[in-house]
């Protein structure tokens, strides 16, 4: 099957100009002006006048069935995934979970069995890691050998995924020496669950309250720390779903100095704020961690982070529980509110309309960040997350002018409600194609379930960064 792309701007994060992409089988065969009038046959023409043609988006932060606070986050590789092609996301790296006292393998095994022949796009892991000892740590060299090179360390959550300095260090110390790449939670966990309980005591038990316990100094102490204890290991580490400025300086201050150190935002702290955390219960909805911060200073800084690339990616954490039934679990104390928001399916569009559209970055930066930024950072760059020959053909023809309304009532993710909901946005993929296949066109799903495939990772290139 041969798949012309013609008359679009093919949109990368190195620029744009106009042409055509001639898709062949599930490659890109060649990049080029008017191939059609240089004799190129194809199946199929899709006429892109008007509309940008972009990688495919890649989403390196998903939770899909994550067993959080007695419950399981709603959407599954199937409905995660079909949800993302909609939003033109073609890829996710989706989190696999050792349990306590279990090891590396079983967690990874029991993500592979979610996932394969469910999902609709291509999808990697990351592997959360619950214990570090000497029979995790052998581990870890086959799970890079294997194409599951980054493993994500928490210094939040104290008796679930809390990892003290000392086994955190251990395991930078390996990925030295098998080339992977550590993940970090930052927040003070401990310091936070202080600050949590004196609130209940006091009846501060409504949702705003967890916004509140989690200090944005907590979180830039922790990121601090765990970047120093980076640079002591002589590696480099990741910090997600980074929300607060005390964090950003501390990423700023790192990279100044030459630290390897990066970080992704998500949407959720560019545009929602402590205030959505509000309204009694109904602040549920927006109940993540790290929290939803104060407007001023923290989504200027976020902004200009992105901008000057001090942040390299935004990821959704996309983990949706829902309001009715889940969310109802933290009635009475907001510690018990299941974690996590919905977001794999708004992703692109918010940050075109609210980075492009608004003027705060170009185009072209807008596909680094959502794109070929995290293709590059976790080893799936240049087959992922660039429009060139030999590439994978993950493509969106996307209408830069085109607006829709966000609602729970019309998205594809498996939740009762959405975090944007009755936002107007500026742009909407139209067609999207994985790996040549068209998955979404004007709407509809035209894709099917178990066409997605692992993705065997690399260790990243960093010197590609520079």
């Amino acid at each position: 099957m041969r798949t012309l792309i013609a008359n679009g701007t093919i949109v990368t994060a190195d620029g744009s100009y106009r042409g055509d992409v001639l898709v062949d089988g599930e490659t890109i065969a060649q990049v080029g002006a008017d191939l059609a009038g240089a004799g190129v046959a194809a199946d199929e023409t899709i006429d892109a006048t008007g509309k940008y043609v972009i990688p495919g988006a890649i989403d390196v932060h998903t939770h899909m069935e994550l067993p959080f606070g007695g419950t399981f986050a709603k959407d599954t590789f199937e409905t995660g995934t079909r949800a993302a092609a909609f939003g033109g996301t073609t890829s996710i790296v989706d989190f696999a979970v050792q349990s306590r006292g279990a090891s590396l393998r079983a967690g990874l095994d029991a993500w592979h069995a979610k996932a394969e022949g469910n999902a609709v796009v291509d999808y990697g892991f990351h592997m959360i890691m619950s214990d570090v000892n000497d029979d995790t740590l052998g581990e870890m060299d086959q799970l890079v050998a294997e194409g599951v090179p980054d493993f994500k360390l928490f210094t939040a959550y104290p008796g679930v995924f809390y990892s003290p300095d000392d086994h955190i260090f251990r395991a930078m110390q390996q990925t030295a020496k098998n080339g992977g790449l550590i993940m970090m939670h930052a927040e003070n966990g401990p310091a936070i669950d202080v600050v949590a309980a004196q609130l209940v005591a006091e009846g501060k038990t409504d949702p705003y309250y967890h916004g509140v316990a989690r200090y944005p100094i907590f979180e830039g102490e922790a990121t601090s720390r765990v970047i120093r204890l980076a640079e002591a290991a002589g590696v480099p580490v990741y910090i997600v779903h980074l929300s607060a400025k005390e964090a950003l300086d501390a990423v700023r201050g790192a990279r100044d100095r030459g630290q390897q150190a990066f970080a992704e935002t998500c949407p959720q702290y560019l545009f929602l704020s402590l205030d959505d955390l509000g309204n009694g219960f109904e602040g549920s909805k927006f109940v993540c961690s790290p929290p939803l911060r104060e407007k001023d200073p923290h989504w200027q800084e976020l902004w200009t982070g992105l901008k000057k690339d001090d942040l390299q990616v935004v990821s959704t954490d996309h983990c949706p529980f829902d309001f009715h039934g889940q969310k109802e679990l933290g009635r009475g104390d907001f510690r018990k509110i299941p974690n996590g928001l919905p977001g794999v399916e708004d992703r692109v569009d918010l940050l075109h309309d609210g980075g492009v559209v608004a003027g705060r970055f170009s185009k072209e930066r807008w596909v680094d960040v959502i794109s070929t930024g995290p293709a590059k950072l976790f080893g799936m760059y240049p087959q992922k997350g660039s429009i060139t020959v030999g590439a994978d053909a993950d493509l969106v023809v996307y209408d830069p002018n085109r607006k829709r309304t966000i609602s729970a009532k019309t998205h594809h993710m498996d939740v009762d409600y959405s975090c944007y909901e009755g936002w107007s946005v500026q742009g909407a993929s139209d067609v999207v194609l994985s790996r040549g296949s068209v998955v979404v066109r004007d709407g509809e799903f035209t894709g099917r379930k178990g066409h997605g495939r692992f993705v065997k990772r690399a260790p990243a290139d960093y010197a590609r960064l520079a």
